[in-house]
């Protein structure tokens, strides 16, 4: 016979949030996700009350998409790859806990809003200009060593978990934060995007920049392709530091 377990979720919006708990029974590679679409189908809390489906945001299920970013046992993480049985096993009481991101506007139970993320690759000029790139042809041969390192940088799913494990985003931070960081990292080392290399490091250089870093490194640990963030955040703080003398010596003399 089957076992089962307890699903407890944070849910609700920003004016009233509270826990529900659902009764499930663990299945063969049963994952967070699943239990959830079950909670959906017949969404029938612990006292037996017919209640709202959970909402939350899904897409890929596969690990690549970001979209289905949660706190699973208090840990952020992808919802998709949360396996049940592993869970329960880090439990004593089999209940596992599911609960909102906290650094994002909550929308609705598990849907938060994470438009800072998008916003700050924009600050960053996080993409590579491509106007006129037909006509220039090829572009130049690049390092396999390089290429593999852009790569492991190019998974980022801009999910969200490493800005919440970041002790330095908090309502009274503008820390950036490490996933931007990172990808200033990526498309400086692009041949066409070192062309706005100056610009990107100048963003790290104001306020809520790369400075603002605590080196907590929570980071590199909750992140789930592995990216080395804190090895990004060290390279762009050398950068940004001799673009800032780079900057400063460019100045024009005051005494010409």
């Amino acid at each position: 016979m089957n076992e089962s377990f307890i699903l407890k979720i944070f849910r609700g919006t920003s004016e009233k949030q509270y826990w529900e708990e659902f009764e499930l029974v663990v299945k063969p590679f049963y994952n967070i996700i699943s239990a959830l679409m079950d909670v959906q189908k017949a969404p029938v809390n612990r006292k037996g009350e017919k209640v709202e489906p959970i909402v939350w945001e899904q897409g890929c299920l596969e690990e690549v998409c970001g979209s289905c970013s949660m706190l699973i046992n208090g840990r952020p993480r992808q919802a998709c790859t949360a396996l049940i049985e592993p869970l329960l096993q880090q439990t004593k009481n089999r209940t596992i806990t599911v609960a909102p991101m906290t650094k994002f506007p909550l929308i609705r139970d598990l849907v938060v809003n994470r438009d800072s993320m998008f916003e700050d690759l924009k600050r960053i000029r996080g993409w590579i200009e491509v106007d006129g790139s037909f006509d220039r042809g090829f572009g130049p041969q690049q390092d396999p060593k390089v290429q593999e390192a852009r790569y492991v940088l190019s998974t980022c799913m801009t999910c969200g978990c490493c800005v919440e494990a970041c002790p330095q985003v908090n309502a009274r931070s503008k820390f950036i934060g490490p996933a931007a960081i990172s990808q200033v990292r990526l498309f400086n080392s692009h041949p066409a995007g070192k062309l706005q290399a100056p610009e990107r490091l100048r963003v790290l250089m104001e306020e809520g920049g790369i400075s603002d870093c605590g080196n907590a490194q929570n980071c590199a640990q909750v992140c789930p392709k592995k990216i080395p963030l804190t090895e990004s955040i060290a390279v762009m703080g050398r950068k940004t530091t001799m673009q800032a003398l780079h900057d400063l010596t460019s100045l024009p003399d005051a005494s010409s």
